[in-house]
């Protein structure tokens, strides 16, 4: 029996998962899960913008093993939805715009190796990498755009509270190493800082907090002028 390239193809099975834990470690899981969250409330109005994180990407068809599995990706141009993995070819062959990678010691080689040379072959505007612990990057934050199929760092500034920023062309935002290690995005037209959707619940609920503690001095007062 003849099997044709279309039947080939669809015979290929695309693995959504390796079996591998999503981190090594709390920091690391953290700020995956912050850095992930706080662009996708940041992009949620934006119906041409896809974030995701620790999901496989697929970028040759018809060749499983041709996978990377960033930690935060952002695509723009294409449709904001769910997906159990990323297929470039389903997609318009549309890779990602921003990558960051929260580096540790089991991936720093294959983040500043194999990943760096993956990402600048599938034209990743901006890589950015960020180590929590401060033990394998210094600075902790480093970022690189891509210019004419090489990277280069982009400048990193020192706020004079000792915050590094690195500005994200592609994003449109900051991104901050805070002096206690943090990683933190800023909206510069704003000023206000990106949250995850645990930090927002609790911002919510200390200005309930706050509303309810003036409400009641504001009570405590009409009943002694009453009296």
């Amino acid at each position: 029996m003849t099997i044709s390239p279309s039947q080939a193809s669809q015979q290929i099975e695309y693995p959504e998962e390796d079996g591998k834990p999503m981190a090594e470690s709390d920091p690391t899981r953290d700020y995956l899960i912050y850095a992930v969250e706080a662009l996708d409330i940041h992009f949620q109005n934006r119906q041409d913008v896809y974030v995701s994180g620790n999901l496989f990407i697929y970028y040759e068809q018809g060749k499983p093993e041709c996978v990377v599995s960033p930690d935060t990706f952002v695509v723009f141009g294409v449709e904001k939805r769910k997906r159990r993995f990323y297929k470039t070819w389903e997609e318009g062959d549309k890779k990602p715009d921003f990558v960051l990678e929260i580096t540790s010691k089991s991936t720093r080689s294959q983040d500043q190796g194999a990943k760096k040379g993956i990402y600048a072959f599938l034209g990743v505007s901006e890589y950015f990498q960020y180590d929590p612990t401060g033990d394998y990057l210094r600075p902790p934050l480093q970022g690189l755009r891509l210019r004419e199929g090489n990277y280069f760092p982009i400048e990193v500034t020192a706020l004079p509270d000792g915050t590094q920023m690195i500005w994200s062309e592609v994003l449109g935002l900051e991104l901050r190493s805070l002096p206690g290690g943090e990683l933190r995005f800023y909206n510069p037209e704003t000023g206000e800082l990106l949250r995850s959707h645990r930090e927002e619940a609790q911002a919510r609920q200390a200005a309930e907090a706050r509303i309810a503690e003036l409400e009641a001095r504001l009570r405590s007062l009409e009943q002694q002028e009453e009296s």
